[in-house]
């Protein structure tokens, strides 16, 4: 409020004063600035989720290695991959705009240009959702990769794969070319990064104890369920640099406004809609199932919020809080051990995200927005469905190809999986030598190395059950 206060006395006190083109270009670059914070504070929310659904012994190392994939995200996007995503080049990657140095570089990436915001600030904002995306593709190895897999292919990941689908719809590629409406990342932030996951999770097999011998899955739950709906609280925070920090400007009538209430009521009608139906199928109301459906209607929002009505983002909300309850049993009892269940909420989530505005776009939206047409339920008919459909096929193919083709050499050259030993023990101790809880763990280890007598004549549990594991 300060800032803002004196902003125009410390503008019109300089003896040539200011034109209203350099004050509204202030107002944006300032504007983008809090909204990439936001976008960045949600890497404590992936924290404190992430910590929350894993077990003691490994809370330490799945929240700090969000630490260190921020770290390699912002080197490598800084170096290589915004110029890949973002700079000019062809339709399916640019070729300008490596190594930034400053607003000098702001010729090599005209499709940024719509915004008067400096480069420098536009560049934090990308950066911000690109290291969301891999945030994202690293949540399918928790408790159970190794802490270089991280490294090397968070590398790859802000390369290869990340970058080049944000070009083709955001950096003047094919999709942005046949209007595909992805107002903020449902496609290339989340899709992107959640089939990353999908291959990740596949590949490295299920953890220790996740299956009996009949393909039964047990229930592994996290450790601190209080962790977790902070974590979820803190996305849904800063989701509001995500969606309404996307329209660029607090001006152009308020919009960014109206995206913050699409979002808003998105997100409500998925945590209602997912906890009832967790409540009709498990006869309890399951909160998991509740956070899950949060992050669920989120990620299905974020590339619609711009383009719909009120009505339509409170369908797309509770819709997407429904199929990720579903799709989220349906993969665990296929045998797809996903402790965070990344691909039902991101992937899933993002392609009904995406589809929805080839459905729910309107004609005053589009028009708004300049991007794409309106879509099915508004005289529409197909063509921007079909675009939509396109979009979704075209990132998930790509993101599958590259991320099985990248993991399937690491794991033959490298290794991806720690070893049993090291995964019983868990991956704070193994990885690091220190748990991120010491007493607790202290006093638990201790206890199963010297039972009492009581405890040393009671019958242990069976192989394959959760009492097996710490």
């Amino acid at each position: 409020m300060l800032t803002l206060l004196t902003f125009p006395v410390t503008v019109f006190a300089a003896d040539d004063g200011a034109t209203n083109v350099q004050l509204q270009a202030g107002l944006n670059t300032f504007f983008v600035f809090m909204a990439a914070m936001l976008v960045f504070f949600m890497q404590a929310g992936f924290a404190l989720l992430e910590a929350g659904t894993v077990r003691m012994k490994n809370a330490g190392h799945i929240a700090g290695k969000t630490v260190l994939t921020l770290g390699i995200a912002i080197v490598v996007f800084w170096a290589v991959g915004f110029g890949l995503g973002f700079g000019n080049g062809n339709s399916l990657f640019g070729t300008t705009g490596f190594f930034l140095t400053g607003d000098s570089m702001a010729a090599s990436f005209d499709s940024l240009s719509a915004s008067d915001a400096s480069l420098t600030v536009k560049f934090l904002f990308q950066l911000s959702f690109a290291a969301v995306s891999l945030a994202i593709a690293c949540g399918g190895m928790a408790e159970r990769a190794k802490l270089s897999v991280y490294i090397v292919f968070g590398t790859i990941f802000m390369i290869v794969i990340y970058p080049v689908v944000a070009h083709w719809v955001w950096g003047g590629g094919w999709l942005g070319q046949l209007g595909m409406q992805d107002y903020a990342g449902s496609t290339v932030v989340h899709l992107t990064g959640a089939t990353a996951a999908l291959v990740i999770t596949y590949m490295l097999k299920p953890r220790l104890g996740k299956y009996n011998k009949d393909g039964k899955p047990n229930s592994i739950p996290g450790h601190n369920q209080v962790l977790s709906v902070l974590g979820v609280f803190i996305l849904w925070i800063g989701w509001f640099g995500f969606n309404p920090g996307s329209a660029l400007t607090p001006l152009m009538d308020g919009f960014f406004g109206y995206v913050a209430l699409t979002t808003n009521l998105a997100v409500a009608a998925g945590a209602v809609a997912a906890l009832l139906i967790s409540w009709a199928i498990f006869g309890k109301a399951d909160i998991p199932s509740m956070l899950n459906g949060v992050l669920a209607a989120l990620v299905a929002i974020t590339g619609s919020c711009a383009f719909v009505d009120a009505w339509a983002a409170i369908v797309i909300g509770a819709v997407a809080g429904i199929i990720t309850f579903f799709t989220a049993q349906w993969f665990e009892r296929a045998g797809l051990d996903d402790p965070i269940y990344a691909f039902s909420v991101h992937g899933i989530a993002g392609i009904w995200g995406a589809v929805s505005t080839g459905l729910f776009a309107t004609p005053k939206l589009v028009e708004i927005t300049g991007v794409g047409k309106p879509g099915l339920f508004y005289g529409g008919g197909f063509s921007q469905l079909g675009v939509q459909v396109l979009g979704v096929l075209g990132a998930f193919v790509f993101v599958l190809v590259i991320s099985f083709i990248v993991i399937a050499i690491m794991k033959a050259t490298m290794g991806i999986r720690v070893t049993e030993e090291e995964e019983m023990m868990g991956l704070d101790i193994s990885e690091h030598g220190t748990y991120g809880y010491p007493e607790q763990m202290r006093l638990l280890v201790d206890s199963e190395i010297r039972p009492s007598a009581s405890s040393a004549s009671a019958p242990k549990p069976s192989a394959g059950t959760n009492e097996s594991f710490t």
